[in-house]
């Protein structure tokens, strides 16, 4: 791995090592990133340096930006989730900056955690993929305990239309899902 991306990816991890929400005894945050890593590599093992580091920093410094300072609803969580993407971008794009990034690659990671371009650039989805991957594995389980089954029948149906076709496919030969929630996934 090269000594620049890893300094970015070094410096994500340190952000995140401060978040105070735990996770299997970890910071919940840094985690994340690293699943996001692990994932992208799984799914990706040809990702950019650009995407490598915008799947780590996805939710870098999450917890500093609270659900609770934006309004009920869903347009409340719209424009909580709209200022984690421009957050998570700022921090990123920075970290690529100090680490001789060009403007090119850390405008590519800002776009993408953005999630600008959504169904149209190639790497923009490739990083909705992995992170709707990284939901089903890890979160969804624990997600479905607590909500009713209209809930989670809409928020998997939410997920499937954010993904590609082949993220898609794969995840129905991936995971085990029950008849209904399998066919939010099939073309």
């Amino acid at each position: 791995m090269n000594t620049r991306k890893q300094a970015v990816l070094d410096a994500i991890d340190a952000a995140n090592s401060h978040d105070p929400n735990l996770e299997d005894g970890q910071p919940a945050e840094l985690l994340y990133g690293q699943r996001m890593s692990a994932e992208l590599d799984r799914l990706f093992p040809d990702a950019s340096d650009p995407l490598q580091i915008a799947a780590r920093g996805q939710h870098v410094e999450r917890w500093k930006l609270s659900r609770s300072e934006y309004p009920e609803g869903r347009a409340g969580y719209l424009a909580w989730r709209k200022a984690q993407g421009v957050h998570h971008a700022q921090v990123v794009m920075a970290l690529m900056e100090q680490n001789g990034y060009s403007t090119e690659n850390t405008e590519a990671a800002g776009r993408m955690l953005r999630k600008q371009g959504i169904k149209r650039d190639d790497e923009v989805q490739a990083l909705e993929d992995v992170i709707c991957f990284v939901f089903l594995k890890w979160y969804f389980a624990p997600f479905a305990e607590k909500h009713s089954a209209e809930k989670i029948q809409s928020i998997v149906e939410k997920t499937a239309r954010k993904m590609s076709a082949d993220g898609r496919a794969r995840v129905l030969t991936e995971f085990d899902l029950p008849d209904e929630l399998a066919a939010a996934f099939q073309p």
